[in-house]
């Protein structure tokens, strides 16, 4: 294979890699049944006048399946927290007690598992699709390099294992939801 083809395959499946690892993030936010902290992670707090993610403000965990606590590092951010939460619209309603703010997650319904996994089938979708736009800007790339004077034969190959790249990914993808689905499913 032509050395300019080598590192726009290298640089497709790092960016690829990445589309699934921004999936597997975005699928952990969504709720499965049990407490989990990343499931407000992307919660920002007013912090001395700068939006701040929640972790670095107090401490998250979880304190059993369906309870999430937060320990603010100062007492006076409960109320920011509490705030923050009720705007970031969670469905979560948080509750405090002068220390600490506890978010208890009610057991979830039959419909609502079925809108998350709705929800989670659309993350997929969106990391489809990222997939897809990666083998195109690939496929592109390798046009210039046969128009820029890399033999046809060694484009033709690129683009076959381009497509296959793809094909596994999409496979991953695949395997990723269906995972999660069946966590959310399970009661």
């Amino acid at each position: 294979m032509d050395d300019s083809i080598k590192p726009i395959l290298l640089e497709m499946e790092s960016h690829m890699d990445k589309s699934i690892q921004h999936l597997k993030i975005h699928l952990q936010k969504i709720r499965a049944g049990k407490a989990n902290p990343d499931m407000i992670d992307g919660v920002m707090v007013e912090y001395y006048g700068t939006p701040t993610p929640i972790g670095q403000v107090a401490k998250v965990s979880a304190a059993d399946a369906r309870t999430i606590t937060i320990t603010p590092w100062e007492k006076k951010m409960i109320g920011p927290i509490e705030r923050s939460i009720m705007e970031a619209n969670l469905g979560l309603t948080p509750g405090n007690d002068g220390e600490m703010i506890r978010l208890v997650l009610p057991s979830l319904t039959e419909d609502r598992r079925k809108q998350l996994v709705k929800q989670a089938r659309e993350e997929g979708e969106k990391a489809r699709v990222a997939i897809r736009n990666i083998r195109k800007e690939t496929n592109d790339k390798l046009k210039q390099q046969q128009k820029d004077g890399a033999s046809e034969d060694a484009v033709k190959v690129a683009e076959k294992k381009v497509q296959d790249v793809t094909n596994g990914f999409i496979e991953k993808v695949d395997a990723v939801l269906k995972e999660k689905e069946d966590v959310i499913m399970t009661v």
